[in-house]
């Protein structure tokens, strides 16, 4: 898979072209722990959020992907490990924020678990890649760019391609 590196003023543009996509003025942000912080926190800055909250879900390792898109029985669920509690969300507008959507998998186990909490739920990602989705009629509510590469964020940079690549994998 080509991969593509970004700076951060790529990422500033990213996020000036996701706020005037948003309908709505969100109560919460939930930011996904693997990819969303610096997003989730850059757009709760600009947007006033005052309520930001972490997820952190985790998905089996060495999952085949391959064999989950021809065979939809040997998908895997996630581990939730961190979520705001239902009190916190209900009733609220929230956004879930991380960097790319890939699989769909982590963004759509959280986007769930916000409905599931009778949050009205937003997601929203820097990048989009439709290709990769095993989701296929389903896509962020917002997105900054259409991609089919894998996307190196500046703050990934010190971990080294090789790393990020194994992790995520």
């Amino acid at each position: 898979m080509r991969r593509e590196v970004i700076t951060w003023q790529e990422v500033e543009k990213l996020i000036d072209h996701l706020i005037p996509q948003f309908p709505v003025e969100f109560d919460a942000i939930v930011m996904l722990r693997q990819g969303g912080i610096v997003p989730g926190g850059m757009l709760a800055e600009m947007l006033r959020v005052k309520r930001t909250y972490i997820a952190d879900i985790e998905f089996p390792k060495g999952f085949e992907l391959e064999r989950q898109r021809s065979d939809p029985k040997f998908v895997a669920w996630p581990v939730v490990h961190v979520f705001p509690e239902a009190s916190l969300i209900a009733d609220r507008k929230v956004l879930v924020v991380t960097s790319a959507w890939g699989t769909g998998r982590s963004v759509t186990t959280v986007r769930n678990k916000v409905t599931g909490a009778d949050g009205e739920v937003y997601t929203c990602v820097l990048h989009f890649s439709h290709q990769r989705s095993l989701f296929t009629n389903e896509k962020p509510d917002f997105y900054a760019a259409l991609t089919d590469a894998w996307i190196i964020y500046p703050w990934e940079i010190e971990r080294g391609t090789d790393l990020i690549m194994k992790d995520l994998v």
